[in-house]
């Protein structure tokens, strides 16, 4: 039997890399596991050798403590690898098989699955609808910063690349196909993005640089990019967004330099809940900034893209408010404008195969936009380390050694 190194959240600010038992076909006991998702049998499943697993900035607000992640988690969420055993319910997906992994878990069974909702599903979860691997109050599933994972519900979840060859050429960028990349371009959808649009990107972490990503293969006439950290920023232009240094204050004013007029056509939120304040209180937490300011900068009747992560609970609240998720949002503005809002996880199957085809035939090159850096399993401390500093890297982990 196989080993199986994986990454585990021990306490804030602090990972390792333990060995962890090789996967079964079922979901055992282990934290944060849901007492009725112990010993549930997964004959659909397959068991992946994980060629690609990227470390998220979802991954981050756990590690920072800021919710409620038992220690011992297996982290990891965005996955991509080769089938090396398939359960007797698995009809289609074969052994050998080079997949990607959607990082919400779905049976394809339930009412909202099949009307394409996969990111909330109803059965994979006895707590709430939707799950995720390696999350905090995701249905206990094992996370994919390992050297092998379990996928259950195969047939229905994975996307399998047409040619191994080919998919390994563009690795790089079909290892964003998990979660950022679909995340993103949602966020960029649901903001109402079309060709000739005026966007504004709150936020130059890997999902904001997908986000913009997506909204240029939208078709959007300009994509600002919004944030502090000037690395980021540089990321940003390099692949033709315009940008806006918020600790220098407010985006407004930076946005009418660029466009003539204070306001965009959509807005994207790619921050979340550790959102902190501009300017003079660039590094005060508020975790409401972020969503009131993109409705100042919307045009009326545009709408918002939330992609970024807002959690009912936060240890790390600013007030006993925040705490529980609930912020002092500006609603009238939004409703004044009659502004949309769009939130929650990505249904990453209804982006994911478009999106492979426009990598695979060199019509979108994520890498490169969001900076992507192979490292080994071992060095995953050091990478969550350099991503909470404000890396201008997406983190990639090689488990198998297949990444070169």
């Amino acid at each position: 039997m196989a080993g199986n190194k994986a990454v585990v959240y021990v306490e804030p600010k602090k990972v390792e890399v333990r060995e962890i038992p090789y996967p079964k076909l079922e979901l055992r006991e282990g934290p944060g596991v849901p007492s009725e998702n112990v010993g549930r049998r997964c004959n659909h499943g397959v068991i992946l050798r994980v060629v690609a697993s990227n470390i998220c900035g979802s991954d981050q607000h756990m590690v920072r403590g800021r919710t409620t992640a038992p220690k011992g988690l297996v982290l990891g969420h965005e996955i991509l690898g080769e089938v090396v055993e398939a359960g007797p319910d698995v009809e289609f997906i074969k052994v050998g098989d080079l997949c990607s992994v959607p990082f919400n878990i779905a049976c394809g069974r339930c009412r909202n699955c099949k009307e394409g909702k996969t990111g909330i599903c109803l059965n994979v979860n006895p707590e709430r609808p939707g799950a995720a691997y390696g999350y905090v109050d995701m249905g206990g599933w094992i996370g994919g910063q390992a050297e092998y994972v379990m996928v259950p519900y195969a047939d229905f979840n994975l996307l399998r690349f047409p040619d191994r060859e080919q998919a390994m050429e563009k690795v790089l960028d079909l290892t964003m196909l998990s979660d950022i990349f679909p995340t993103g371009f949602h966020g960029a959808v649901t903001a109402g993005v079309k060709p000739g649009s005026t966007v504004y990107v709150a936020g130059a972490g890997p999902v904001g640089l997908a986000a913009a990503a997506g909204a240029q293969l939208l078709g959007a006439a300009v994509v600002i990019v919004g944030d502090m950290n000037e690395g980021r920023l540089a990321q940003a232009r390099s692949f033709g967004c315009e940008t806006v240094d918020l600790s220098k204050g407010d985006p407004q004013g930076q946005i009418e330099q660029i466009l003539g007029v204070p306001e965009v056509d959509a807005a994207i939120d790619a921050v979340g809940f550790e959102a902190r304040g501009h300017g003079a209180k660039a590094g005060t937490e508020a975790p409401a900034t972020v969503l009131n300011t993109l409705m100042e900068v919307t045009a009326a009747g545009g709408a918002l893209g939330i992609p970024g992560l807002y959690v009912t609970g936060d240890p790390g609240g600013v007030d006993e408010a925040a705490k529980k998720g609930s912020l002092s949002l500006s609603l009238g503005t939004g409703w004044a404008k009659s502004l949309s809002f769009t939130t929650g996880q990505c249904p990453v199957m209804r982006y994911n195969r478009q999106l492979m085809m426009a990598i695979l035939n060199d019509r979108a090159h994520i890498a490169d936009a969001v900076g992507a850096t192979v490292i080994g399993l071992d060095d995953a401390p050091t990478g969550y380390r350099e991503f909470d500093g404000g890396a201008a890297k997406k983190y990639v982990l090689n488990p198998s050694g297949l990444l070169g």
